[in-house]
């Protein structure tokens, strides 16, 4: 499970900007001493990087395949309908578009082909793991629609179907998200699409976190349910950082329009290659044992933090992401956070459902692609643990990080 060969800062980069070659090696190092336990980030596989380095970095392309507005289009529109195709058969959509430059873009798009400034949309409200782009008043969607946010069940930490319910009967949304960036369990796609159809609104599925295990056969998948999909490609897909669309047939014209000319520019051409070569990549039975092992490490460092003294939200997860409360051990979550990037643990704080403080936010799709597996999550579980209530000081925390990313580096020589 674990990608092969180190990406190398080429001869005459060293050569001729030999400080900014210091600063790639130097987050080479950073990336290959410490551990990477942040939930939306992975280690791309060399064929993507490739990708990304590639001459397709030169090619101005806006438009679509056989109908750009520059010449010289021939080749990149290859490589742009095999990112395509793969993304359809990966997914099973009729439709897939893989310009948008972020998650943030895809959904800015996927916002643009059904709804107008103004209307009422249904979504996960930020306190409970909603995305900015869910009604944040600092992001587009807050100040361009009316969102009108849901909520967890206090007890449970679970999505609250019966307020989902209501507050669609009660505000009629245009549209209805589901989709969190720290919700660890599996969102029910077949309820939220119930109640769409009850109201007569839209369903856009924000599966940026849960993708990459969609394409593994790991969790459901949103695409028979949702009107739109949108997507980041990094993250458990392991593909270069950007996003993309799916959707029926019949949004098609609509969502490609959406992005562009409307959203964006000219597409990143060496992007949608590397996403193709990810896309290709997540077909494979590797990838699909993969996405099971990322879950099978998220459930055993869950449970090993509950046994540790944290509290870990629903209990458990169903996915890569796990979010817990500190505050058993005596910290607040960026008290926490603080310690254990000094000990050369890396991750985030989120916001913890019906809670005044900040909790911790882990992912395990990083280090299961170093190769680690259930042994190696109790043992950073315990370390963890052991660094956020000040019994194991930062430089020994550190020496042992470094020997145990040591046995699984990132990118082996």
């Amino acid at each position: 499970m674990s990608v092969t060969h180190a990406p190398q800062t080429t001869d005459v980069l060293t050569r001729q900007d030999p400080e900014l070659a210091e600063i790639l090696l130097g987050e080479l190092h950073r990336q290959s001493s410490t551990l990477q336990l942040i939930a939306a980030e992975n280690f791309c596989s060399p064929a993507v990087l490739a990708a990304l380095g590639s001459p397709l970095a030169n090619k101005y392309a806006e438009g679509y395949p056989g109908a750009r507005h520059h010449g010289g289009c021939e080749i990149v529109d290859v490589a742009e309908r095999l990112a395509v195709d793969r993304a359809k058969s990966l997914f099973g959509a009729e439709h897939a578009n893989v310009q948008s430059h972020s998650g943030s873009s895809a959904v800015l798009a996927a916002y643009a082909v059904l709804l107008r400034p103004g209307d009422t949309v249904l979504a996960l409200g930020l306190p409970y793991g909603g995305h900015l782009t869910h009604g944040s008043p600092a992001n587009f969607s807050g100040r361009w629609f009316d969102f009108v946010p849901y909520g967890v069940d206090a007890e449970t930490g679970l999505i609250d179907h019966d307020q989902v319910r209501t507050l669609a009967r009660t505000h009629r949304p245009k549209a209805i998200v589901c989709g969190s960036i720290a919700y660890p369990r599996h969102i029910d796609y077949a309820f939220f699409r119930e109640v769409a159809d009850e109201v007569g609104a839209y369903l856009i599925g924000d599966a940026a976190h849960p993708i990459g295990l969609v394409a593994g056969g790991a969790a459901p998948s949103p695409v028979p349910y949702a009107d739109v999909v949108c997507a980041t490609t990094h993250k458990v897909l392991r593909g270069p950082r950007g996003g993309m669309i799916l959707c029926g047939g019949e949004l098609a014209e609509r969502v490609d329009r959406a992005v562009f000319p409307f959203t964006q520019g000219g597409a990143q051409m060496h992007t949608i290659a590397a996403k193709a070569v990810a896309f290709g990549e997540a077909a494979t039975p590797a990838f699909t044992a993969y996405a099971h092992q990322v879950v099978a490490n998220a459930r055993v460092l869950a449970a090993t933090l509950v046994d540790e003294g944290l509290v870990v939200t629903t209990g458990g997860t169903d996915t890569h992401l796990v979010t817990a409360d500190p505050a058993p051990l005596g910290v607040d979550g960026r008290t926490a956070r603080g310690r254990l990037a000094a000990a050369g643990l890396v991750l985030d704080c989120c916001a913890l459902p019906h809670a005044d403080t900040r909790g911790l936010r882990l992912g395990t799709a990083a280090v299961t692609t170093q190769g680690m597996a259930e042994k190696e999550m109790m043992r950073i579980a315990a370390l963890l643990a052991g660094v956020v209530r000040g019994e194991v000081e930062s430089v020994p925390a550190r020496e042992e990080v470094r020997d145990l990313v040591g046995g699984f580096p990132p990118y082996p020589a």
